[in-house]
């Protein structure tokens, strides 16, 4: 168990990579993750879990696919704004710029269950990596 508390501005000052989280804690069976956000992430879907971000830095937008009726939405986030993509929706992060925080189960992977096309190298497959 960690005992010292993690300065989020300090956390994120520590690396550079953009779409490559740091888990800053944990809670139960859930990771507290940070990453730096810029560019496009992938398509992607986690099947079986919800995934909660909050904005802390910039702005991050999240594209929603139905693939039901065949629509897709962007959602814009700023500073502050919080939103949960619901599990089995296909999404895709992008941003000009900023930092997130998310919440996820241990073990849950970046690009999701699956995913559509390459994964840019600027977008890291990962569960997190220790900060």
């Amino acid at each position: 168990m960690d005992t010292e508390p993690v300065n989020l501005s300090e956390a994120l000052a520590s690396f550079d990579d953009v779409y490559s989280p740091r888990i800053v804690a944990r809670m139960n069976d859930y990771d507290v993750r940070i990453a730096h956000t810029a560019g496009e992430h992938v398509w992607h879907v986690h099947e079986d879990t919800d995934e909660f971000f909050l904005v802390l830095d910039g702005r991050f937008d999240i594209a929603l696919r139905d693939a039901d009726a065949g629509t897709e939405k962007t959602v814009r986030l700023h500073k502050g704004d919080t939103f949960v993509v619901p599990k089995g929706t296909e999404h895709k992060p992008s941003s000009p710029g900023g930092s997130i925080l998310m919440f996820e189960p241990s073990g849950t992977r970046t690009t999701g269950d699956r995913h559509e096309g390459e994964i840019p190298g600027h977008v890291d497959s990962t569960t997190g990596h220790a900060l």
